[in-house]
């Protein structure tokens, strides 16, 4: 049983594996701008690898969350940060769905796409979407670039979001002298 104030296991192992997760993310698709030519396909492969694999785990994640009720806040905290808590994790959810969608999205209408086959982690074959790449050219081109542009604003919104739920956790634990690291740890 699951002691008061604390996630269930699973629920810490998926919020922390999503976090790493998300973080290689940052780094691949943020550091792809930053590496000689060569190693910016690679890169974006991985990306893509790890977006696919965030969206299953966010899928499981947000089954397990409405199946299994999460803690509540402590009593302690205002009614305002448990309002800007809860806003947080929805646009949290709300993102981490998002992101890989678009992220897809814009690969599927990448122009060289049937010349590079979409494989996670270089081994397994993934599709891309058919009602995307079925599209003609010019629309597929206008899709592309709609698309990408919608992914990297979604990425500057989870940067603000992921910010403010990390310093939210950390003026809990060091400020307020409130065990809120501890109820999403074993």
């Amino acid at each position: 049983m699951t002691p008061v104030g604390k996630y269930t296991q699973i629920a810490v192992l998926l919020h922390w594996l999503i976090a790493l997760l998300i973080t290689f993310n940052i780094i691949l698709g943020l550091g792809a701008n930053y590496v000689p030519d060569i190693d910016v396909r690679p890169m974006i492969d991985l990306h893509k690898s790890f977006g696919i694999t965030i969206l299953a785990l966010a899928f499981i994640r947000f089954f397990w969350r409405f199946s299994h009720t999460p803690p509540p806040f402590p009593a302690s905290y205002p009614g305002w940060e448990r309002h800007l808590a809860h806003f947080a994790h929805v646009m949290l959810y709300v993102l981490i769905f998002a992101l890989p969608a678009t992220g897809w999205i814009h690969d599927s209408a990448w122009d060289a796409a049937a010349s590079h086959p979409m494989m996670l982690f270089w081994v397994i074959p993934w599709f891309r979407l058919g009602f995307i790449t079925g599209l003609d050219p010019a629309t597929k081109e206008m899709v592309h670039t709609l698309f990408g542009q919608i992914h990297v604003y979604l990425g500057y919104a989870l940067y603000a979001v992921l910010a403010l739920h990390i310093l939210g956790a950390l003026k809990h634990q060091f400020l307020d002298k409130q065990p809120e690291l501890q109820r999403m740890w074993r």
